[in-house]
């Protein structure tokens, strides 16, 4: 890791610490998910299968996931880890559930009932990545605001592996969150698949999940199309940064930072610290920590263009964490919540030692598909609201319009929108006259 002392940066050197790992739109990655989408669009289940070979190196006989597959899943799986399934949704489903949106009515002048209802998108599909390795937690945290939303028809690709089968944990993650069906698709063609529809996949309106550099691509190509659908919000890969005091534990901290290391080679990793001694003991103890990890090789192609920094003080610590705006933001102080006001920007918060990410991914209940690559200053993670729409609704009685009326008329005229200033006058007008 990259060692740095913030305040011997010049502007340009402070913007170039917190720099993100190039995302690059090549051409080429641009083009090849243009041409895969249109192939899907054009020929459809018969594209899916031969991108299906080409790309993950099986050969489907059947694209959809049959009930015996599904059967099959819960049988090979350990009660331990389908127990750990269920614990972990059944948490999911309680915060979301208690911070879902709830319908509003208020009367905002007599006779004007203003109010808020929600209703479910209908039909959404979720994608869960299966690539280095299959992310059961990822259906969970879909399928289960999803759910909660009401949605009619929750979708859900999964790359199969080489046998033709998707991995069994993400299928019963995906039953018992209520998925409706499931696709054994991956990459752009399943983005594709989901947002145009083909003979077996159906049309989605809103699409969901993580996936490489190919689905992020896709999706935000289905996203600007009209004909396409929308997406949760703009990926990127996943990152950390870690505040610290000189009472934290470094062996923690190194633990936090390559939990995060281990994700991909474009991870990022950052550590801010007034203490000298904490940022010396952590560099230690990543590169012992790393050197036993069974994905080391990811691990430490992302913690090359990571970075431990130290700051002045705590304060500015949350200064600089703002600005870089943290997919994660582990708060490894001796009073966190003390610091939590500060933070502006990030998707998702953990406050002391004894708070791993971890615990995020997985089974506190809170989302983990959190935006990345400073989108936090400006998006919010997945939510039960990401899977509905918030609808207004407005009433007035004859004395509600008498109540705004003028306002409404003085505003229209303001605007020099003669007709829309009628659309009041006269049903006064009419009142008046009844009267």
């Amino acid at each position: 890791m990259n060692r740095l002392d913030w305040n011997a940066l010049d502007s340009a050197e402070q913007g170039a610490a917190l720099a993100r790992p190039a995302q690059s739109r090549a051409d080429n990655l641009r083009n090849g998910a243009e041409q895969i989408i249109a192939r899907v669009r054009a020929d459809g289940d018969t594209a899916l299968r031969e991108l299906s070979a080409r790309f993950d190196r099986c050969v489907l006989d059947a694209i959809e996931v049959t009930e015996q597959e599904f059967h099959g899943a819960e049988a090979r799986l350990s009660p331990a880890l389908k127990a750990a399934i269920e614990e972990a949704a059944s948490r999911i489903d309680a915060f979301h559930r208690a911070a879902a949106p709830k319908p509003v009515a208020l009367e905002t002048a007599p006779g004007v009932v203003v109010e808020r209802v929600l209703r479910p998108i209908r039909r959404v599909g979720l994608y869960v990545p299966a690539g280095s390795a299959p992310l059961p937690s990822t259906a969970l945290m879909l399928g289960v605001p999803a759910r909660i939303a009401g949605c009619a028809e929750v979708v859900l690709c999964s790359p199969a592996r080489a046998d033709g089968r998707c991995d069994d944990a993400v299928l019963y993650a995906a039953r018992i969150t209520g998925v409706h069906r499931v696709f054994k698709l991956g990459g752009a063609q399943a983005i594709a698949a989901m947002a145009y529809g083909t003979e077996s996949v159906p049309k989605c309106d809103k699409l969901f999940g993580p996936g490489n550099a190919w689905v992020t691509e896709a999706k935000l190509q289905v996203s600007g199309d009209p004909e396409g659908a929308a997406i949760d919000m703009p990926a990127g890969p996943s990152e950390v940064l870690v505040i610290a005091d000189g009472e934290a534990n470094p062996v923690f901290v190194a633990a936090d930072l390559l939990s995060q290391a281990e994700h991909g080679p474009d991870s990022q990793v950052i550590l801010l610290s007034p203490s000298a001694a904490l940022l010396d003991a952590v560099e230690a103890e990543v590169e012992r920590q790393c050197a036993a990890l069974p994905r080391a090789e990811i691990a430490e192609m992302a913690l090359s263009q990571s970075r431990l920094i130290a700051v002045s003080s705590l304060a500015q610590a949350i200064e600089v964490s703002n600005v870089y705006a943290p997919e994660h933001l582990i708060l490894q102080v001796a009073q966190p919540r003390d610091l939590l006001p500060g933070i502006e920007s990030a998707g998702s918060v953990f406050l002391g030692a004894w708070t791993p990410e971890s615990v995020g991914d997985y089974c506190s209940g809170s989302n983990h598909v959190l935006p990345t690559y400073g989108y936090a200053r400006s998006y919010s993670g997945v939510s039960v609201a990401s899977f509905q729409k918030q609808i207004t609704v407005q009433e007035l009685s004859p004395e509600g319009l008498r109540a705004i009326g003028p306002c409404t008329a003085t505003l229209a005229a303001a605007e020099q929108l003669e007709a829309h200033r009628r659309a009041v006058t006269l049903r006064l007008a009419a009142l008046e006259t009844a009267a």
